[in-house]
């Protein structure tokens, strides 16, 4: 953690916080978070890939952590995300790299490789594969929580009976199963973990610190607008295709794999048609932070699938 370096960049009219690592004489890595994740969730992914001779670099996203907070956090959109990521990339001497990414941060990932694939060499994203629209929540009930937390003020309120470290490690423990959150009638999302239920054996009470600092930093209204309450704003291409070699690592105790028509969309190879050059790893007890939870294995399949498209 020592080794690696924080700067920040002027993107856009915001001061954004990126952490880097290594010379890059191999090429370079960026990778994006996803929610409630931040730079730090690619620590043990940033030290490796600088160790196998690329330079690792992690920004939080604008309102996220170090960075600034947009002066109007509600009127933020996917496209801005994508925007920063390519100013990001402006500012470096190699103007074309790998993507890496998690969680929500794969759709601007995506949307690079479909819209610039000249600035895009590969991407990588661990436990969400690209899809070419979005799949129908139809059959998920009420308490699904990403319904209950896009709408405006059930969060708030529900978040802020605790404190944000608090807020983290439920989150932490809630997104570590292999169910989908889900409250029941007179339960809010935040009632389905308490202070007795422990945390994942390989998420230590050091990264809770870390989190927790972070997002008592930035605040959590930004992260509720992207992604929770902009699902309705993704903005998708007509007959998209990820032309550049890709890799998806899924860890099979992903609650997201339990999403309708999810598991069948990846498994069955469908997927495929719209990323043909796709190999996907699966991780029979991986969770949704299989990046965090095995990171010598993760870590394997990044270096060898960024080694040989290099």
């Amino acid at each position: 953690m020592e080794k690696i370096e924080h700067s920040f960049l002027n993107i856009r009219g915001l001061n954004l916080h990126v952490a880097h690592i290594g010379k890059g004489e191999l090429g370079t890595l960026v990778f994006l978070h996803g929610f409630p994740e931040i730079w730090y969730s690619w620590r043990h992914q940033m030290v490796a890939v600088a160790e196998a001779g690329f330079r690792a670099i992690a920004p939080d996203f604008r309102g996220y952590g170090l960075s600034e907070q947009p002066p109007e956090p509600e009127k933020a959109t996917w496209e801005d995300l994508v925007d920063d990521v390519l100013a990001i990339l402006d500012s470096l001497p190699s103007p074309r790299c790998f993507r890496g990414r998690e969680d929500f941060g794969a759709k601007p990932a995506y949307d690079l490789a479909v819209s610039h694939p000249d600035r895009v060499a590969g991407v990588i994203t661990l436990g969400v594969a690209f899809v070419p629209k979005p799949f129908s929540r139809d059959s998920l009930p009420e308490g699904f929580y990403i319904f209950r937390w896009g709408k405006p003020g059930r969060a708030e309120a529900d978040f802020g009976r605790f404190d944000v470290k608090t807020v983290v490690r439920t989150i932490y423990i809630l997104f570590s199963r292999s169910e989908i959150p889900i409250a029941g009638e007179g339960q809010e999302i935040m009632d389905l973990a308490d202070s007795t239920t422990p945390l994942p054996e390989w998420f230590s009470d050091e990264d809770l610190e870390a989190y927790a600092s972070l997002y008592e930093k930035s605040g959590l209204r930004f992260p509720l607008q992207i992604p929770y309450r902009s699902f309705h704003k993704w903005v998708y291409k007509s007959d998209p295709k990820v032309e550049v070699p890709a890799l998806v690592v899924m860890g099979e105790k992903d609650y997201y794999l339990k999403f309708p028509g999810v598991e069948d969309y990846i498994r069955s190879g469908i997927v495929k048609s719209f990323v043909p050059d796709l190999e996907i790893i699966y991780m029979p007890e991986g969770s949704h932070f299989v990046q965090e939870q095995f990171p010598d294995q993760v870590n394997q399949h990044i270096i060898k699938f960024l080694k040989s498209h290099i």
